[in-house]
């Protein structure tokens, strides 16, 4: 939280606004002072007694009340906007609830001293997952059978574990990432782990996967929810694939892209696995889905393939597509780019197609309003924005803006 003091800026964790307390202070950079709050002197009514660490990973709001969090989080949208895409924001801004308990189906951990679990902010220190609630009591007790199957293979070199699961929880694989100069040959012995049904290693550096056991990809059905009726996508993605993690919301998010994009030819950049490109090819749309990442390219083009030609799949840099091929009659562009947003290159491209729309999908709302700033310099005009709550207890939050290009441009 933001408070200020002496003509400076103090960024304060563990409060609320309109909280009094006292902090101390941890380092100051160029006027900026991050503090940690000690004592809380007047307490805001929306204060609650956090579940586990607040400190632990993805649990820094959860002294908070949950409506006021979902509030906080449009308040930092609207923000956003304001200060960086220096544009108002609809005066509808709906945020979708999530429960908070057990929505997260990926998680990404650290393996240390035959402990796994997450970081405490702003350190190495491992912290307990479980107590933090974000994971199903299954997860965390599979991992905890991972980590001490582990301890009997001490020179493994395992310094990431990555979990993916479905939303019933009935599948589960991880990926063991390893240390530079780790050797994969000795997890040749590491024997399956009950609750995990696959599992693969690599490293940080190569995309490439060894399978270590089980299949270490999950195929599920995802019912999206349309005008024209439930529409059943079934998406096979690898452990190491990305994918969105809230097992309670990730429908909704598919079914609000769904309703954006309208009729017509769509280009999918950063199409991950291809969780909008399917239901709109299910919907009856020609999709052209690009994806850099080679692991969930791969993924791409199998969900592709039981789309039945309605998606062209490329395993293809957003940036190298645009530059050297410009589809035909795209009258839509779907976004979801990492949480740097899209790179010059990439938006100068993608506004080059001159697309009637720009469905956008952002985990972080200042590369989104820095890059709606950049499309209403070139035409666009800020149409819709919908908020999901895909990570409760956090300060994120994801974006859906719909772009509506002006026909005078």
């Amino acid at each position: 939280m933001i408070a200020r003091h002496a003509g400076g800026i103090a960024l304060v964790s563990a409060a609320i606004p309109g909280e009094t307390v006292e902090a101390e202070v941890e380092r100051m950079q160029r006027g900026t002072v991050w503090a940690r709050t000690t004592r809380v002197v007047t307490a805001s009514a929306d204060r609650v007694s956090p579940s586990g660490d607040w400190a632990c990973g993805g649990n820094v709001f959860s002294h908070i009340a949950y409506d006021r969090q979902l509030a906080i989080k449009r308040d930092i949208i609207r923000d956003a906007f304001t200060r960086i895409g220096r544009m108002a924001t609809p005066e509808q801004l709906p945020v979708a609830r999530s429960p908070v308990d057990g929505y997260r189906m990926r998680a990404r951990l650290h393996v240390r001293r035959g402990r796994i679990g997450f970081f405490r902010e702003g350190t190495h220190d491992l912290c307990d997952a479980e107590a933090t609630g974000q994971l199903l009591p299954e997860t965390t007790a599979s991992l905890q059978r991972l980590a001490a199957a582990m301890t009997a293979l001490p020179n493994a070199s395992v310094v990431e574990v990555e979990v993916s699961e479905n939303a019933a929880a009935d599948q589960r694989v991880v990926h063991l990432e390893l240390a530079a100069g780790g050797e994969p040959s000795r997890l040749g012995t590491l024997s399956a782990v009950e609750g995990i049904t696959g599992a693969s290693c690599g490293f940080a550096t190569s995309h490439r996967a060894l399978t270590l056991w089980g299949v270490p990809s999950i195929t599920e059905t995802i019912v999206v929810p349309a005008a024209s009726g439930d529409l059943p996508v079934t998406l096979t993605r690898h452990a190491h694939a990305f994918f969105q993690g809230n097992r309670f919301l990730i429908a909704r998010l598919a079914a609000a892209v769904l309703d954006a994009v309208p009729h017509g030819r769509v280009l999918d950049l950063y199409a991950g696995v291809g969780l909008f490109s399917a239901p709109l090819a299910r919907r009856g749309t020609d999709v052209i889905a690009i994806e850099g990442d080679r692991i969930a390219a791969e993924d791409l083009k199998t969900n592709a393939a039981a789309a039945g030609g309605a998606i062209e799949a490329r395993h293809q840099a957003v940036e190298t597509f645009l530059a050297v091929d410009t589809p035909a009659g795209i009258n839509c562009v779907v976004v979801d780019p990492p949480r740097t947003g899209m790179t010059k290159e990439a938006l100068a491209g993608a506004i080059a197609l001159h697309a009637a729309r720009v469905v956008y999908v952002s985990c972080d709302v200042a590369t989104l309003a820095r890059d709606a700033r950049l499309l209403a310099d070139s035409g666009y005009r800020l149409q819709a924005l919908e908020a999901f709550d895909l990570f409760p207890n956090t300060a994120h939050v994801e974006t859906v803006a719909v772009f509506d290009r002006d026909n005078r441009s």
